[in-house]
This record gives C-alpha cells, sequence and structure tokens, in this order.
C-alpha cells in the first residue's frame, strides 16, 4: 500500500509516518526545501520535493497512491490570507487534484481540529453532530478546509478527524508549560476553573491509523481524545508529580491575558513571524471549555486511549530531558 502525508515533517505527520513506516506501508512525504527533516532522516520513505500548490509535483505523486493523509496546515499566521491559503485553499487544491488524477484512492483523510467548532458551550462534551461555530480564524478557514473536501465524499472515501489539543515528545507548544513550571511557576488562565479534552499524539495516531484502515461511512468526522476532561488544576497535579517538583501557582486575569496578547500582536507588525499570542488566540484560550467526546470513536473504530495522562507525561517530560530541551 501507497500512503502520501502532507506535514509529514511536523509533529504529528512525523509520528504518523512512523507508524505507516512500520505497518508496512510504501510512505511519501511531501517535503519543502526549507523543512526540517530531522524527525524523518535515515528511515524508508520517499521524500517529495515541493508544497501544496506544486500542482505538477502533487499530480506525478497522487495518482499512484491508496491513501492520502492531508495533516499539513498552518496554526499560526500574520493574516487572514494566511490561514486561508494554508488552510482552506490548500485542502481545496489537494482533494481537486486527487479527484481529477486518482477517483480509485482507497481513502483520503484530513486531519482537522477541534477548533473547528468553537468552545464547548455547555457541561455535555461535544459531539460530531454539534453544528461548528469557529471563533478564530484558523478555526474558521480549517472548518472551510473540511468543506471542501467533504464536497468530494462521493468520488472517494473521505473521513475528517477533529483532535483537542495534542501532545507528546517533539512538541515544542507544551513544551513552553513544562519549562515554566520546572522553574517553580504554574500559570493558570484565568480566575474560574477551565476545562479540556486532551490526546496524546501516539494514541492521536492510532486513531487516524483505525479511520483510514477500517471501513467508515465516506465524509464521517471523527473526534479523536482523551476519555475524559481534565482541569488546569489536575493538570497541574500530574505535572508536579511526573517533574517531582512543586510550583507556586499563579491565576492570570483575562484582562492581563489580553493586554499581553494585544502587545504582542502589535510588534509582530514589525517582525517576520507571527506572534505566537495574539487577540484570537486569547478568545481562544479564555474560553472555559474545549471538550469533546470520543465516544463515537470508540464504538464505530473501536479506538481505545492507551495511555493515562500521568503516563504520556511522563514520557514526554523524560524525552524532553533526554533532549536537553527541559
Amino acid at each position: 500500500m501507497k500512503a502520501f502525508v502532507t506535514g509529514a515533517t511536523g509533529f504529528v505527520g512525523s509520528y504518523l509516518t512512523d507508524r505507516l513506516i512500520e505497518k508496512g506501508y510504501e510512505v511519501y512525504c511531501l517535503k519543502r526545501k526549507t523543512s526540517s527533516t530531522r524527525w524523518l532522516d535515515g528511515k524508508k520513505l520517499t521524500y517529495v520535493e515541493g508544497d501544496l500548490f506544486s500542482n505538477e509535483v502533487l499530480t506525478d505523486v497522487i495518482k499512484d497512491m491508496d491513501y492520502i493523509f492531508h495533516v499539513a496546515g498552518v496554526v499560526k499566521a500574520k493574516t487572514k490570507e494566511g490561514f486561508e491559503k494554508g488552510n482552506n485553499l490548500a485542502a481545496k487544491n489537494l482533494v481537486e487534484l486527487t479527484a481529477k488524477v486518482n477517483p480509485r484512492l482507497k481513502k483520503f483523510i484530513y486531519i482537522s481540529s477541534l477548533a473547528v467548532c468553537g468552545p464547548t458551550p455547555t457541561d455535555i462534551p461535544l459531539t460530531e453532530e454539534y453544528i461548528p461555530k469557529p471563533i478564530t480564524t484558523y478555526g474558521l478557514t480549517k472548518r472551510l478546509a473540511e468543506k471542501e473536501v467533504l464536497k468530494f465524499k462521493n468520488t472517494f472515501p473521505v473521513v475528517i478527524i477533529r483532535p483537542p489539543a495534542i501532545f507528546g515528545p517533539r512538541d515544542t507548544e507544551i513544551l513552553v508549560y513544562f519549562k515554566t513550571f520546572s522553574k517553580g511557576l504554574n500559570s493558570i488562565i484565568g480566575l474560574n476553573d477551565k476545562y479540556l479534552s486532551l490526546i496524546y499524539v501516539e494514541d492521536l495516531v492510532d486513531g487516524i491509523m483505525l479511520a483510514a484502515e477500517k471501513e467508515t461511512i465516506s465524509g464521517d468526522i471523527f473526534f479523536i481524545s482523551s476519555d475524559r476532561e481534565y482541569n488546569w488544576d489536575e493538570i497541574g497535579k500530574v505535572t508536579s508529580a511526573v517533574l517531582n517538583k512543586k510550583a507556586l501557582k499563579l491565576r492570570v486575569p483575562h484582562s492581563v491575558v489580553y493586554a499581553v496578547g494585544g502587545i504582542a500582536q502589535f510588534f509582530s507588525v514589525f517582525s517576520r513571524n507571527a506572534a505566537t499570542l495574539n487577540i484570537e488566540k486569547c478568545k481562544d484560550i479564555t474560553s472555559d471549555r474545549w471538550v469533546c467526546s470520543n465516544a463515537k470513536a470508540c464504538r464505530e473504530l473501536g479506538f481505545r486511549e492507551n495511555h493515562t495522562l500521568e503516563e504520556s507525561f511522563k514520557i514526554t517530560t523524560d524525552w524532553y530531558k533526554k533532549m536537553k530541551w527541559l
């Protein structure tokens, strides 16, 4: 079986590539000239030089594939056009090319995000039937990308995966949290409890492979998520245990978060890089609940969360220490 992976040089994409290779797939990975290949070097795969608008290159590789895993996306950009191009238009181009040159594809798997739904409005975890209400440009453009993919559900089988916050070795986002905690500070946003679903990267890849290899209804959507939700106090206790370190808990009012986000967004105008924290991200992280249910994935795919939060945090922090990142 041949599989084409976009975003293979990134966090989730590199783990998915590893799993495909382990399972005996012939793997082709899209790679830009500027991309680091440190997680893929020396592995049995074929690089495809180009980007998601290199139509000649894409056409040549797509025509022979059995599976396409579209993992690549833009999580931060300086402009709305940057999100639009990297998420919506990129997915549109890839799925349209696939329909043109390989309508016999076994399955097209799109990795979306819980962000397409927006925050959870009640105490009940979101299910796949919930009507999305994205609150950020990232969430909106990922939702538009989903719609582009779903247009072709009658051409070949498609499935959409919506993970919540993802963590694990190789990730640089949650690393900031662990670094701060290891220095003795546990910053919690807001004065009230906030709840979120999480997913360890290895468990996410389990879910992606099940969605690819199991028979599903074309157009199906799955939340691949933790079995339960967590609040930041619980997360802090687990972190303290795995790091064997106590940290001062500091609650940061929403007003301070927005002030910092506004300043960061202003100064990003003068930088080549987009700000990690901006006003839209503030809306995201000050929301009370980002919680979804994995019941459908468990029921229809046989998905199981194989790592507890304690186990996965321990694996992650041990890896960070080994790499001298922590």
